[in-house]
């Protein structure tokens, strides 16, 4: 979907003048790589992932013995009994399986903890990025690295607002704002020039 998404950008700026547009590429894994704060980040990622992992495999080995021992005595226990331990076995199972999805699920603790540690980085390389593109006069900035493919566009590049109304899709004006959207209106954004769109890689 990203790519595709990418690729449609470049065939709606293919419109425009190609001489008027500069493009620009970066590795996103190797500015990283040199980045002690992203060094610092992956470092604290590991230990709450090992800490997080370890309390898992403990449960699932206290689970273990539960499971043996039940077996051992079976013979020995009344139906009751029997009833009893199964019971507490199942409710060791769901337990581990639950605290196994909020640590590691989608938008798990794990997750949460991630987007924590990289947010700092993130926003640094951010501005890195605007201001490298800014003085360069870039209008493109692609990561070779990775699947997010633009960093960066300049948002007179933006046509989303015409593709919308090509759609027939109508815009409804925020509450208590005077201005109507351009689409609304029937007419083209002033200028092309909607708000900005940089993105940042998702950082490994």
């Amino acid at each position: 979907m990203k790519k595709f998404l990418i690729l449609l950008v470049l065939s709606l700026v293919a419109v425009a003048p190609v001489w008027s547009q500069k493009f620009g590429y970066t590795d996103m894994e190797y500015i990283t790589s040199k980045m002690p704060e992203y060094q610092q980040a992956q470092a604290e990622m590991k230990k709450f992932s090992e800490k997080w992992a370890k309390e898992i495999q403990d449960k699932y080995a206290e689970i273990d013995r539960m499971q043996r021992a039940y077996m051992a005595e079976e013979v020995l226990l009344t139906d009751e009994l029997k009833r009893k331990r199964q019971n507490e076995i199942k409710e060791k199972e769901l337990e581990a399986r639950e605290y196994n999805s909020r640590i590691f699920g989608m938008e798990g603790l794990l997750f949460q903890k991630k987007k924590e540690l990289m947010k700092p980085v993130m926003e640094r390389v951010q501005r890195a990025v605007s201001k490298v593109c800014s003085q360069r006069r870039l209008d493109f900035l692609l990561d070779k690295s990775g699947d997010s493919g633009l960093l960066y566009t300049n948002p007179k590049h933006d046509y989303s607002d015409y593709l919308i109304e090509e759609l027939g899709i109508e815009l409804k004006p925020k509450t208590g704002s005077k201005e109507k959207t351009a689409v609304t209106t029937g007419t083209a954004p002033a200028g092309n020039t909607p708000k900005q769109k940089s993105t940042t890689n998702k950082l490994k």
